[in-house]
Protein backbone atom coordinates (compact mmCIF):
# COMPACT_ATOMS: atom_id res chain seq x y z
CA UNK A 1 0.00 0.00 0.00
CA UNK A 2 1.20 3.76 -0.40
CA UNK A 3 1.53 6.35 1.45
CA UNK A 4 -1.60 8.09 0.13
CA UNK A 5 -3.46 5.52 1.58
CA UNK A 6 -1.95 5.71 4.89
CA UNK A 7 -2.83 9.66 4.57
CA UNK A 8 -6.18 8.66 3.39
CA UNK A 9 -6.27 6.31 6.55
CA UNK A 10 -4.67 9.14 9.04
CA UNK A 11 -7.73 11.53 7.80
CA UNK A 12 -10.51 9.55 8.34
CA UNK A 13 -9.40 8.67 11.60
CA UNK A 14 -8.49 12.37 12.78
CA UNK A 15 -12.48 13.18 11.84
CA UNK A 16 -13.76 10.69 13.65
CA UNK A 17 -11.23 11.63 16.92
CA UNK A 18 -13.76 14.76 17.31
CA UNK A 19 -16.32 13.05 17.29
CA UNK A 20 -15.22 10.65 20.30
CA UNK A 21 -17.17 12.18 23.25
CA UNK A 22 -16.78 9.67 26.37
CA UNK A 23 -14.32 7.51 24.60
CA UNK A 24 -13.12 6.12 21.32
CA UNK A 25 -15.56 2.91 21.67
CA UNK A 26 -18.55 6.17 21.05
CA UNK A 27 -17.58 6.08 17.50
CA UNK A 28 -17.19 2.37 16.94
CA UNK A 29 -20.44 2.89 14.50
CA UNK A 30 -19.20 5.52 12.33
CA UNK A 31 -15.87 3.19 12.56
CA UNK A 32 -17.54 0.90 11.06
CA UNK A 33 -19.77 2.55 8.66
CA UNK A 34 -16.35 4.14 7.22
CA UNK A 35 -14.22 1.15 7.29
CA UNK A 36 -16.47 -1.40 6.35
CA UNK A 37 -18.97 0.25 4.18
CA UNK A 38 -17.62 3.70 2.75
CA UNK A 39 -13.89 2.47 2.29
CA UNK A 40 -14.38 -1.16 2.27
CA UNK A 41 -11.29 -1.61 4.16
CA UNK A 42 -12.52 -4.78 5.93
CA UNK A 43 -15.57 -6.79 5.65
CA UNK A 44 -18.19 -6.77 9.00
CA UNK A 45 -16.89 -9.82 10.53
CA UNK A 46 -13.32 -8.56 10.38
CA UNK A 47 -13.93 -5.35 11.94
CA UNK A 48 -15.28 -7.36 14.56
CA UNK A 49 -12.63 -9.57 15.01
CA UNK A 50 -9.89 -6.38 15.04
CA UNK A 51 -12.59 -4.73 17.79
CA UNK A 52 -12.87 -7.63 19.97
CA UNK A 53 -8.64 -8.42 19.82
CA UNK A 54 -8.35 -4.57 20.68
CA UNK A 55 -10.77 -5.13 23.82
CA UNK A 56 -9.71 -8.38 24.70
CA UNK A 57 -5.88 -7.02 24.69
CA UNK A 58 -3.99 -5.34 27.47
CA UNK A 59 -3.97 -1.33 27.31
CA UNK A 60 -6.12 1.39 25.26
CA UNK A 61 -9.13 -0.18 24.00
CA UNK A 62 -9.07 2.07 20.69
CA UNK A 63 -5.98 -0.77 19.86
CA UNK A 64 -8.57 -1.25 17.28
CA UNK A 65 -7.41 2.04 15.10
CA UNK A 66 -3.81 0.43 14.91
CA UNK A 67 -5.07 -2.91 13.94
CA UNK A 68 -7.73 -1.13 10.95
CA UNK A 69 -4.49 0.91 9.90
CA UNK A 70 -2.06 -2.13 9.81
CA UNK A 71 -5.14 -4.06 7.59
CA UNK A 72 -4.85 -0.98 5.21
CA UNK A 73 -1.08 0.08 4.65
CA UNK A 74 0.88 -1.78 6.68
CA UNK A 75 3.07 -0.02 9.35
CA UNK A 76 2.79 3.51 8.14
CA UNK A 77 -1.14 2.58 7.88
CA UNK A 78 -1.03 1.75 11.90
CA UNK A 79 0.87 5.03 12.93
CA UNK A 80 -1.13 6.68 10.71
CA UNK A 81 -4.37 5.64 12.45
CA UNK A 82 -3.11 5.97 15.92
CA UNK A 83 -2.36 9.58 15.04
CA UNK A 84 -5.56 10.11 13.59
CA UNK A 85 -7.11 9.08 16.20
CA UNK A 86 -5.43 10.20 18.93
CA UNK A 87 -3.91 13.75 17.76
CA UNK A 88 -6.96 15.80 17.16
CA UNK A 89 -8.73 14.94 20.31
CA UNK A 90 -5.56 14.95 22.48
CA UNK A 91 -4.82 19.07 21.53
CA UNK A 92 -8.74 20.18 21.29
CA UNK A 93 -8.55 18.75 25.10
CA UNK A 94 -5.44 20.30 25.78
CA UNK A 95 -6.42 23.67 24.53
CA UNK A 96 -10.29 23.29 26.00
CA UNK A 97 -9.52 22.15 29.54
CA UNK A 98 -7.50 25.37 30.36
CA UNK A 99 -11.12 27.44 28.97
CA UNK A 100 -12.84 24.46 31.31
CA UNK A 101 -11.25 24.91 34.58
CA UNK A 102 -12.48 28.49 34.64
CA UNK A 103 -16.23 27.86 34.04
CA UNK A 104 -16.25 24.24 35.87
CA UNK A 105 -19.43 25.39 37.90
CA UNK A 106 -21.31 27.54 35.62
CA UNK A 107 -24.78 26.65 34.41
CA UNK A 108 -23.97 25.77 30.89
CA UNK A 109 -20.67 23.85 31.54
CA UNK A 110 -22.85 21.92 33.73
CA UNK A 111 -26.04 21.63 31.23
CA UNK A 112 -23.37 20.27 28.55
CA UNK A 113 -22.03 17.46 31.12
CA UNK A 114 -25.72 16.38 31.82
CA UNK A 115 -27.17 16.31 28.27
CA UNK A 116 -23.46 14.49 27.18
CA UNK A 117 -24.58 11.63 29.35
CA UNK A 118 -27.27 10.27 27.36
CA UNK A 119 -25.65 10.36 23.96
CA UNK A 120 -22.37 8.72 25.11
CA UNK A 121 -24.43 6.24 26.64
CA UNK A 122 -26.43 5.49 23.54
CA UNK A 123 -23.17 5.58 21.07
CA UNK A 124 -21.89 2.95 23.54
CA UNK A 125 -25.16 0.87 23.15
CA UNK A 126 -24.64 1.17 19.19
CA UNK A 127 -21.13 -0.24 19.60
CA UNK A 128 -22.44 -2.93 21.20
CA UNK A 129 -24.94 -4.01 18.44
CA UNK A 130 -22.43 -3.14 16.10
CA UNK A 131 -19.84 -5.75 17.29
CA UNK A 132 -22.18 -7.87 18.51
CA UNK A 133 -24.18 -8.14 14.63
CA UNK A 134 -20.97 -8.74 13.26
CA UNK A 135 -19.71 -11.82 15.21
CA UNK A 136 -22.73 -14.20 13.60
CA UNK A 137 -26.15 -14.75 13.04
CA UNK A 138 -26.68 -18.24 14.05
CA UNK A 139 -28.45 -19.72 17.35
CA UNK A 140 -25.62 -20.39 18.93
CA UNK A 141 -23.01 -16.84 18.25
CA UNK A 142 -26.85 -15.18 19.50
CA UNK A 143 -26.75 -17.41 22.84
CA UNK A 144 -23.03 -16.49 23.73
CA UNK A 145 -23.43 -13.30 23.60
CA UNK A 146 -26.87 -12.97 25.49
CA UNK A 147 -24.42 -14.84 28.28
CA UNK A 148 -21.90 -12.81 27.95
CA UNK A 149 -24.01 -9.71 28.61
CA UNK A 150 -26.13 -11.14 31.22
CA UNK A 151 -22.79 -12.17 32.91
CA UNK A 152 -21.00 -9.06 32.41
CA UNK A 153 -23.86 -7.39 34.31
CA UNK A 154 -25.06 -9.89 37.08
CA UNK A 155 -22.28 -11.22 37.96
CA UNK A 156 -18.32 -10.45 38.69
CA UNK A 157 -16.67 -12.64 36.26
CA UNK A 158 -13.76 -10.82 34.44
CA UNK A 159 -14.95 -9.84 30.77
CA UNK A 160 -11.69 -11.79 29.55
CA UNK A 161 -12.89 -15.19 31.05
CA UNK A 162 -16.26 -14.92 28.30
CA UNK A 163 -13.80 -14.23 25.43
CA UNK A 164 -11.82 -17.27 26.28
CA UNK A 165 -15.17 -19.38 26.37
CA UNK A 166 -16.60 -18.30 23.38
CA UNK A 167 -13.06 -18.83 21.53
CA UNK A 168 -13.21 -22.22 22.69
CA UNK A 169 -17.21 -23.05 21.82
CA UNK A 170 -15.90 -21.35 18.25
CA UNK A 171 -13.50 -23.37 17.91
CA UNK A 172 -15.33 -26.50 18.62
CA UNK A 173 -17.41 -25.61 16.40
CA UNK A 174 -20.59 -25.20 18.32
CA UNK A 175 -21.06 -21.17 17.50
Amino acid sequence: MSLDTAWQVAIEFAQMSLLAFGGGTSVLPEMHRRVVEANAWATSAEFSEMAGLAQAAPGPNMLVVSLIGWKVAALPGALAAYLGMCGPSSLLVYVFSRFWERRRQSRWSLMLQTSLAPITIGLALASAYLITAGAGRSVGAFLVVAVTAAASLWTRIHPLWCIVIGALLGLAGWV
